[in-house]
């Protein structure tokens, strides 16, 4: 074996000779934006290195997990202690109730949840407590909305399928999605007209309330209103997946933001992942104790997991649950965010390049566009060639980005104003470099 010291390309070639892409996950492997991944051997606060000692002010945080920063002591210390006393039980342990009960305390929507090991298990597990509360197949989700890499969701789910220009997926069978209704978001009319064809055979609507899969879109209120409306009138379930959004957006998650502007709205089922997990494996599914009841082992639903539960996973997303809850943290959180996606409009604005953004909490998107779109079609006529000159003149910079333009990014609290101010300075570079 080679002593040299070894560069993210030399890395790269490697890994593609063992690991498919050479990337245990599509979107790393820079195949949207071109160049070389950059191969991270160490993190710290709001900071990464890769292998060749370059540090980037980090904007991707694990894909969303990392709102405290990377190596919080707190954490940290949490996970060190929960390790020594052991890895893995297959056993139930005190900490898995007292994870539960700290989700269940900031989701009133909730009475019960089912822990799992990551977002995709949490996503497929609620479709199929949904079809076995109702007693129905069908199920609609919406175009560039990514629920996991289950069969049944994997169509028009964007994320890296956008980024590689693929609607869906092979190797899913027809007959696994026929029972999958894709609509376009945002749009009110295409649900109502779902609803009036198959109303009676809809077991549950499952969407992102704030899309972070085909960059960041928003649902619009009255979208969101009247799916509830209909889910109500012919006994669907409306299930929210906040793998992305949940304690990212607002301690109370995206339903907490949409129950602020619509009266009395909740959803009948949340998904969870990311930030609950800390940057450990875990992930959830919560709905009302009627619904949950109909879980293994009280009803006929199966669902199981080896690691679900994990000590050391639920040790390090208790401690995260338990720091964002303190006093005035998402209200920092939001302005660090907010002041980051000013200062690139702002900065573009001065070099004469169109950009339009938005963010809520710690999680943000930003558009080579005049206006923000509404939906995937939108968001795909925006065009990634802009994006892909700028995401590599910020690498060069020691700004990390999503290497795509389908993703949403994130902040943390570890993120100083003067880390927003220096991001905003090569935001400024770049743009007149366009």
């Amino acid at each position: 074996m080679s002593t040299d010291t070894p560069t993210n390309a030399s890395l790269f070639e490697r890994a593609q000779r063992v690991i498919p892409g050479g990337v245990n996950s599509p979107v790393r492997a820079f195949r949207a934006v071109g160049g070389t991944p950059r191969f991270i051997q160490r993190a710290l606060g709001p900071h990464i290195w890769d292998a060749e000692g370059k540090r980037y002010t980090d904007y991707i945080g694990s894909w969303g997990p990392m709102i405290l920063g990377h190596g919080h002591p707190e954490v940290v210390e949490a996970v060190q202690k929960a390790a020594l006393d052991g890895f893995s039980f297959g056993a139930p342990t005190e900490r898995e109730i007292e994870l539960a009960e700290a989700i269940l305390g900031l989701v009133p929507s909730a009475e019960q949840v089912r822990l799992v090991s990551s977002g995709t298990e949490a996503g497929m597990s609620a479709i199929r407590l949904a079809r076995g509360f109702t007693g129905r197949n069908r199920i609609i989700k919406f175009e560039g909305c990514y629920h996991g890499h289950a069969d049944a969701l994997l169509v028009k789910a964007g994320s890296g399928l956008a980024t590689f220009g693929h609607p869906t997926s092979a190797g899913v069978p027809a007959e696994v999605v026929q029972h999958t209704l894709v609509l376009e978001y945002n749009n009110v009319e295409q649900i109502e007209q779902a609803f009036a064809a198959h109303g009676a055979d809809i077991a549950c609507v499952m969407i992102e309330p704030i899309a972070g899969n085909m960059n960041f879109v928003r649902a619009s209120v009255p979208f969101m209103k009247r799916i509830r409306e209909l889910c109500d009138q012919h006994g669907a379930l409306f299930v929210f997946d906040e793998v992305m959004t949940g304690f990212r957006v607002a301690l109370g998650s995206a339903q907490s933001v949409y129950a602020e502007l619509i009266p009395g709205f909740r959803p009948d089922m949340s998904v969870f992942g990311k930030v609950i997990g800390g940057g450990m494996p875990l992930a959830a599914f919560a709905a009302s104790r009627e619904v949950m009841g109909k879980l293994a082992p009280l009803g006929p639903v199966y669902q199981a997991g080896t690691l679900s539960g994990n000590p050391v996973a639920t040790a390090c997303g208790l401690s995260t649950l338990r720091i964002l809850q303190r006093p005035g943290f998402f209200e920092q959180l939001g302005q660090r965010t907010r002041a980051l996606m000013d200062g690139f409009v702002k900065v573009a604005g001065e070099a004469g390049v169109p950009l339009t953004a938005d963010s809520q909490g710690g999680m943000f998107g930003f558009f080579f566009a005049d206006s923000l779109p509404q939906n995937y079609q939108q968001v795909m006529a925006r065009g990634s060639d802009t994006f892909n000159r700028f995401f590599h003149l910020m690498l060069e910079q020691g700004v990390y980005l999503a290497p795509a333009m389908y993703e949403a990014g994130f902040v943390s609290a570890a993120h100083t104003e003067q880390d927003i101010a220096d991001t905003v300075a090569a935001a400024a570079q770049a743009f007149r470099q366009l």
